[in-house]
This record gives structure tokens, C-alpha cells and sequence, in this order.
């Protein structure tokens, strides 16, 4: 029994703490950091493409591949 009741007790202090403690972003800052998070994204995808084609290039220019 004294497990199910530390796991009731976990249980409640972890609802207290995300309702109480935590500090929730605002819509318009979650939107902002959203927007961020995804132009970041596209510009390392467009890096890591770069860099995949000039290796690509490379190898066919060095092993002389069609």
C-alpha cells in the first residue's frame, strides 16, 4: 500500500508544480518562438543540402562518376 500511496503523493506534486510553478509562455511568445524554431529549420535544411551537393560534385569529379 505505501507504494500506491507515494505514487498518489508524485502524482499531486507534479499537478502542483506544472499549475503552480511553472511559467507558461504567453500565445503571441509561443507563436514567436514557433516561427523561429521554423525558419531555423529551413535554413539549416537549405545548409545541409548545400553541403550535400557540393559533396556530391565532388566525389563525381573525383572518382570521375556520371
Amino acid at each position: 500500500m505505501n507504494f500506491f500511496k507515494r505514487i498518489g503523493t508524485y502524482t499531486k506534486n507534479c499537478y502542483n508544480e506544472l499549475v503552480h510553478k511553472v511559467s507558461w509562455p504567453s500565445r503571441s511568445e509561443l507563436i514567436n518562438s514557433t516561427v523561429v524554431v521554423m525558419i531555423a529549420s529551413v535554413i539549416i535544411a537549405i545548409f545541409v543540402a548545400g553541403v550535400d551537393f557540393v559533396f556530391q560534385q565532388l566525389m563525381q569529379f573525383v572518382y570521375g562518376l556520371v
